[in-house]
């Protein structure tokens, strides 16, 4: 049986559950970058929460090993496949949260630090499996639209200025760790620079964020990108004990073309205001 054979027949699972709204298949399967590591992701959507038993018997149905209701991120369930072991991770999610959301991406323009178009990109990449009153497929009409430039300036607005001018941006948190010797502050910080980097990244080129699977090399595919990025990155994510004292200098180094570029499109930021000196 193929791949997405298998995954009509676990939509088809979930849609004899009275709850089930809609079945969609995600990650790198639909989207077309696809590799012999990739799991095979399904988004349930509904109105109600679905059962936790229902969930359960499904998953041990079809898994030699499964893990039902993780809560660490969205609602779960994860199994691999009886016979050839396939990862099938399953994500629920309520269908009023989830429009909610898209109302506030796409008609409010709200921003968030890192990741902010991610769960956009997921809708408009993914394959419809079952849809039961027609509502995913309403859903993805919505959702297939221009980049809006509000959303963009949003999200360059408030995630650039942890990049480089704010008291706590990034690079100063880093360099601070870096003069402590704290490789694992190091570490942290440097994940959440990335994170607001390539939500600037893509908002600039107003491409909906991909998610943090293949990120550098999608990203080195965009219009506008600094010249050598992923050099610079994969530099800046070699660092060792003994490398340390290079961070600060290569953080910059990422930072500042993407200053360049952003004021060649008229979109950098002003700095956050100065506060005269208390008397």
């Amino acid at each position: 049986m193929s791949t997405d054979d298998r995954a009509q027949q676990i939509a088809a699972e979930y849609a004899a559950l009275p709850e089930v709204l809609a079945v969609a298949l995600g990650g790198s399967r639909a989207a077309g970058n696809r590799d012999g590591h990739s799991d095979l992701d399904l988004y349930v959507y509904s109105r109600e929460e679905v059962p936790v038993a229902a969930r359960r018997a499904v998953a041990e149905r079809r898994g030699s090993r499964a893990e039902v209701d993780n809560r660490w991120w969205e609602p779960g369930d994860e199994w691999l496949e009886r016979g050839d072991g396939l990862h099938v991770d399953v994500m629920f999610r309520r269908a009023a949260d989830f429009d909610a959301h898209l109302t506030a991406l796409l008609e409010r323009h709200e921003a968030r630090l890192g990741y902010t178009t991610a769960l956009w990109h997921n809708l408009r990449t993914c394959e419809v499996l079952f849809d039961r009153e027609g509502w995913l497929a309403d859903l993805k009409w919505r959702a297939d639209q221009p980049y809006p430039d509000g959303l963009a300036r949003a999200i360059i607005a408030l995630n650039f200025p942890l990049l480089r001018g704010a008291f706590g941006a990034y690079p100063n948190q880093i360099a601070l760790a870096v003069r402590r010797g704290d490789l694992v502050a190091v570490n942290h910080r440097l994940t959440e620079f990335l994170a607001s980097y390539f939500d600037v990244l893509f908002a600039l080129n107003r491409t909906p964020h991909p998610g943090e699977k293949r990120l550098l090399t999608l990203a080195a595919g965009l219009p506008l990108v600094p010249e050598d990025f992923t050099g610079q990155v994969e530099r800046l994510l070699a660092l060792t004990p003994q490398t340390l004292g290079e961070v600060p200098g290569r953080v910059e180094a990422l930072v500042d073309p993407l200053v360049g570029l952003l004021e060649v499109r008229g979109e950098l930021p002003a700095p956050p205001e100065k506060t005269l000196p208390m008397p």
